[in-house]
């Protein structure tokens, strides 16, 4: 069998790139070890977010007498909460098998490896191999938890978040080991359950790679749901302990140990690039990435990589615009296709968090900005001040944003709130386009509405607050 793409991984950025690649004239075949849709589909983005809203449904009916309703004692079925989780994941991955075959793109499972240049090797459950013939081979294998040395997940007393998406039951207690997106998501989801939950943070504060304020709220707001929070911390050794584990964790003022039922390593992505026949064919690769050019070429004519597994932010949002470019790029050198792509604009890629309260961001923090040596004109609207947030009754949280000072250029903005990942694709979008703070404000903005809230924030930073 012969392609002209083959491309080895079916996430966001694999199945993405297959269906530009098929679009624009190309035979076109997916590899997929596992399950179609990836991580993102099947044990990520989509299945994590029905558990949290799983979970938020369950925080209403504790705060169900503030909007005037009286109903009886709620109670979580643990077991149903993973059953509507993997529901929403398995009809999210058979949507990606209706894309394939509406697409007519040749799905092969089995595990994936470059054999050499042109050619890929797929080896099915049975350990059966075929060799496939491919023009370009697109390398889209994502990434899998990080391990720590001192931190190895075992499945039963330290668990990845692909565990912790099925646990048997839930656990009363759960120490969590990072507070990136994934830490606090799942901290969130099950202290609001009910599991007494204690993250546990390297660096000097909770989500570090996000403005300093809105870690700053996020701690608060977490204080005041019950989560303990330990910054400047890291966790040293884990022991079995009866039915559940101890961790000894350094702080800066010595060691201690903390007792719970299990321990949630979230502490970062590595990328997948083993096994995959890199050495080979001597593609370059640097700090367990896959080196590509701007239209995601390795090294090696005809050998691509996009997503998890290249430098970049780890999301699946970026996989798919890559995995786009990617096969865009191969088919105008081809004449197939009359554009050249733009190249992705890493510093206006927006990022979202799906705790409770939301985090989304994108651009410059106000520090990156000043360090960058722009002089600011920063603009922050609490949502308390907001009449839809106070009807919602979702009135923790803020919109910040960055200016220049000097151009009036949007350097980037800042938000935890209910719902707020809806909102920052108005600054993305701003920012393509070179966007004012005046053409902003000159833009009516509906009533009322969370997303105003941007505007309103632009108001207070250039002194023409009217809500505040």
């Amino acid at each position: 069998m012969a392609y002209d793409v083959i491309v080895i991984g079916s996430g966001p950025g694999g199945y993405v790139a297959a269906i530009r690649a098929s679009q624009l004239g190309f035979k076109t075949a997916v590899v997929e070890r596992e399950s179609l849709g990836g991580i993102c589909l099947n044990w990520g983005c989509i299945p994590t977010k029905a558990l949290l809203k799983t979970a938020q449904v369950y925080e209403y009916t504790q705060h169900s007498k503030d909007y005037g309703i009286t109903i009886g004692d709620a109670k979580v079925d643990f077991d149903a909460v993973i059953k509507r989780s993997r529901g929403v994941a398995d009809k999210m991955s058979r949507g990606v098998q209706f894309l394939m075959k509406k697409n007519k793109i040749d799905v092969i499972m089995g595990t994936g490896k470059l054999k050499s240049k042109g050619q890929v090797e797929v080896t099915d459950k049975d350990g059966k191999a075929t060799v496939y013939d491919a023009k370009h081979v697109i390398l889209a294998t994502g990434a899998r938890a990080r391990e720590l040395p001192n931190l190895q997940i075992d499945g039963k007393n330290v668990i990845g978040y692909r565990q912790a998406m099925v646990l048997p039951q839930q656990p009363k207690s759960m120490i969590v080991v990072g507070s990136g997106a994934i830490g606090v998501e799942f901290a969130y989801f099950y202290a609001t359950l009910g599991t007494k939950v204690t993250i546990v943070e390297f660096m000097p504060r909770i989500v570090p790679v996000e403005d300093e304020d809105i870690s700053k709220e996020l701690e608060k707001i977490y204080k005041k749901k019950g989560i303990e929070i330990m910054t400047n911390a890291s966790v040293e050794a884990v022991e079995a302990a009866g039915n559940g584990v101890k961790a000894k964790v350094k702080t800066q003022t010595g060691e201690i140990t903390l007792e719970a039922d299990v321990v949630l390593s979230a502490v970062g992505i590595a990328a997948n690039i083993e096994n995959l026949g890199l050495e080979a064919l001597g593609i370059k690769t640097d700090k367990g990435r896959v080196t590509v050019d701007k239209y995601y070429q390795t090294n090696v004519p005809g050998v691509y990589a996009i997503g998890d597994m290249v430098p970049g932010q780890a999301l699946a949002h970026v996989a798919s615009k890559e995995g786009i470019i990617c096969v865009e790029a191969i088919a105008y050198n081809e004449k197939k296709y009359a554009h050249k792509p733009e190249t992705i604009d890493y510093m206006n890629i927006p990022g979202c968090t799906y705790c409770a309260p939301e985090i989304a961001s994108v651009g410059y923090t106000e520090k990156a900005a000043k360090e960058a040596g722009y002089e600011v004109k920063v603009g922050k609207f609490p949502f308390s001040a907001s009449g839809k947030a106070s009807a919602a009754g979702a009135t923790e949280g803020f919109v910040k944003v960055i200016f220049d000072a000097k151009y009036g250029e949007w350097l980037g903005t800042h938000m935890i709130g209910a719902n707020v990942t809806e909102i920052i694709a108005e600054t993305v979008v701003a920012r393509k386009l070179e966007t004012t703070y005046q053409e902003v404000l000159d833009s009516i903005h509906p009533h009322p509405t969370m997303s105003e809230s941007v505007k309103d924030a632009i108001e207070v930073a250039y002194g023409e607050a009217i809500h505040l």
